[in-house]
């Protein structure tokens, strides 16, 4: 029920987890994706591989851009404005997750995330939601945590700005509804990603008996709520944010 065909669709920290198993679901769905990293080309070409061979070549493509810098996003979407004419849907999944206990963190540490699991998303929501007013038409999906619910000791910093995203999220839906533009938020709890591979390898049975479905999630049970945010079932869903935690997190 859910296609996505012709849509243009861009994943920033596309190259790895949530990101890259979001991009191989959009273009599962139909889409084609433009798969942004930053340092890992790599694992951006591996993911672009991936779509091109299941799909035709084409329908998965890499953009190299630090979301944290402003002028590098600004080029990002003037490339996708030139080559696509239009972009349909934004997934802001780029982000970071260092532990900085707070009578030790540095200014660095602090502004390090801030520029790039806030500021990243805003530069990109600014720039996409620019493109997709000239066609009446987008969705925006931020991909926030568990740990803006909840709040997280020693990563006070990551919460913070993922609750950030969360404001961000209800804010834009409301500016940006007068243009068909959707704005929602996925909120993941653990994931079985790189990111988070040490702290599950050492406390993996610890955290799964705290989620009543018994389990750690896998990228891919993030990136299907993300598409089903980006297609039509959720047409008349803005400003909502999903919770996707097996129920270790529950929240009104």
């Amino acid at each position: 029920m859910i296609s996505l065909d012709d849509k243009i669709a861009l994943v920033t920290g596309g190259s790895r987890g949530i990101g890259a198993a979001a991009a191989l679901m959009l273009a599962d769905a139909g889409a084609t994706v433009i798969v942004n990293y930053n340092n890992n080309q790599k694992s951006a070409r591996t993911v672009v591989n991936r779509i091109n061979k299941k799909h035709g070549d084409g329908r998965g493509l890499s953009i190299k851009a630090n979301v944290s810098d402003s002028a590098e996003v600004e080029k990002m979407f003037k490339k996708i404005r030139k080559d696509f004419g239009r972009l349909d849907i934004l997934i802001n999944n780029a982000g970071i997750w260092e532990m900085a206990p707070i009578l030790s963190m540095t200014d660095e540490m602090l502004l390090k995330t801030i520029r790039i699991n806030y500021l990243g998303a805003v530069y990109c929501a600014r720039e996409g939601a620019r493109i997709m007013k000239d066609n009446s038409s987008g969705v925006i999906v931020n991909i926030s945590s568990t740990a803006a619910r909840r709040g997280e000791a020693f990563y006070s910093h990551y919460s913070s700005t993922k609750a950030a995203l969360l404001g961000l999220t209800k804010s834009l839906a409301v500016e940006l509804g007068s243009y068909n533009i959707r704005v929602n938020a996925v909120a993941p709890g653990w994931v079985n990603t790189d990111m988070s591979a040490e702290a599950i390898e050492e406390k993996g049975d610890t955290i799964k008996d705290r989620i009543p479905l018994g389990r750690i999630a896998e990228a891919e049970d993030i990136a299907g709520p993300i598409v089903f945010l980006c297609s039509d079932l959720a047409s008349f869903m803005t400003g909502a944010i999903i919770d996707v935690n097996g129920g270790g997190v529950l929240v009104d």
